[in-house]
């Protein structure tokens, strides 16, 4: 009699790892402890942008017409569904370039997987998720690297282009500019629901919409003069990454909470107490700089220091300038784009009212 053929399920994804997506981060003020004194500056002159202002990427000058943009970024799975995460981790890893206002040319992949605990086709399937968002941007994935590791990590190397002029950092806001957020806020939450089994369909949809758009028009962005800083919102969550921005330009900001845009059931999730434990991490680093005002709900908190994965650009730019950068990012599919705030003459702190 022939032994019952009994095939062992594929293991979930978000099940074999301490984190996801960009809540795998380490907390903005140890990593600013780390990096302190391990990464003495050089005499360099045509590195453009480098780890002083904690911008997306590093930026270093071939000539008067062009610059290169280098950046990596990977992660641990936010999703199960292992197409997915690919996207999402190549979408991640592509913004930091857009942000930059470049384009990108091609990227590395680079891979750690479990190769005795996950199926050989889930990592495939990873692969191929994040080829098809490069496809989508029209570069190559030229490359890479892979270890066997114990939990999945994947992401990307990407390499892109600018003009010298046309490099858009953190920390060139000035005072009296208006805020600009281009995607939804909520990823955090909406992972850790997805977690706990309470993330239906909808929401779902939702969260791969947005984290698998990429950034593209922080390129074109670039090409205005009334854009004066550009970042993208990802694991240090909205207070960290404006805390950057107020940081590097010696301003202040003030962030209207009525007109932040949500993914469709983040507010309702975090209501019901659903967050992430980096959200707690990211309120710690930069809490001594953000004032609440009374009248918010109690779940602010978390929302506000949500680790955002594939994450909006946030724009600093002219108060004349706000109604053309909102429609570029709305005639680009970014329906929820919406003015959330302004920034004034320093110290750096956040009010959020």
């Amino acid at each position: 009699m022939n032994a019952p053929d009994i095939t062992t399920p594929a293991p979930r994804l978000t099940a074999l790892s301490h984190g996801g997506g960009c809540g795998c981060k380490i907390a903005p003020d140890v990593l600013a402890r780390l990096m302190r004194d391990a990464l003495p500056a050089g005499p360099f002159p045509e590195l453009l942008v480098g780890t002083q202002s904690s911008d997306d990427a590093a930026v270093y000058r071939i000539n008067d017409e062009q610059a290169l943009i280098a950046t990596t970024d990977f992660f641990m799975p936010i999703v199960d569904d292992p197409h997915d995460f690919g996207r999402i981790a190549a979408t991640n890893a592509l913004s930091d370039v857009y942000a930059m206002g470049g384009r990108p040319i091609l990227a590395l992949a680079l891979v750690g997987m479990p190769i005795k605990t996950l199926p050989h086709d889930t990592i495939a399937a990873i692969l191929a998720g994040g080829a098809a968002v490069c496809q989508q941007a029209g570069i190559p994935i030229a490359g890479g690297h892979s270890i066997d590791s114990v939990e999945p990590i994947y992401g990307l190397a990407v390499i892109g282009l600018a003009h010298p002029d046309h490099i858009k950092r953190n920390d060139r806001a000035r005072a009296g500019d208006v805020l600009i957020l281009s995607k939804p806020l909520g990823v955090g939450i909406l992972s850790a629901a997805l977690k706990k089994d309470r993330l239906d369909a909808e929401g779902y949809r939702a969260m791969i919409a947005s984290t698998t758009r990429l950034n593209t028009p922080g390129t074109r962005l670039a090409e205005l003069d009334t854009v004066h800083a550009l970042t993208d919102v990802t694991g240090f969550g909205l207070l960290g990454h404006t805390l950057e921005m107020c940081r590097g330009a010696d301003l202040s900001a003030t962030v209207s909470y009525a007109d932040l845009p949500w993914l469709a059931p983040a507010l309702d999730l975090a209501r019901d107490g659903i967050h992430t434990g980096a959200s707690e991490r990211n309120w710690h680093a930069c809490s001594a700089q953000v004032t609440l005002d009374t009248g918010l709900p109690d779940e602010a908190r978390a929302l506000l220091s949500d680790p955002q994965t594939s994450g909006g650009l946030l724009v600093a730019c002219a108060p004349e300038a706000a109604d053309e950068v909102l429609a570029l990012l709305r005639a680009d599919g970014f329906a929820q784009a919406a003015r959330i705030g302004c920034l004034n003459a320093g110290p750096a702190h956040i009010r959020v009212s």
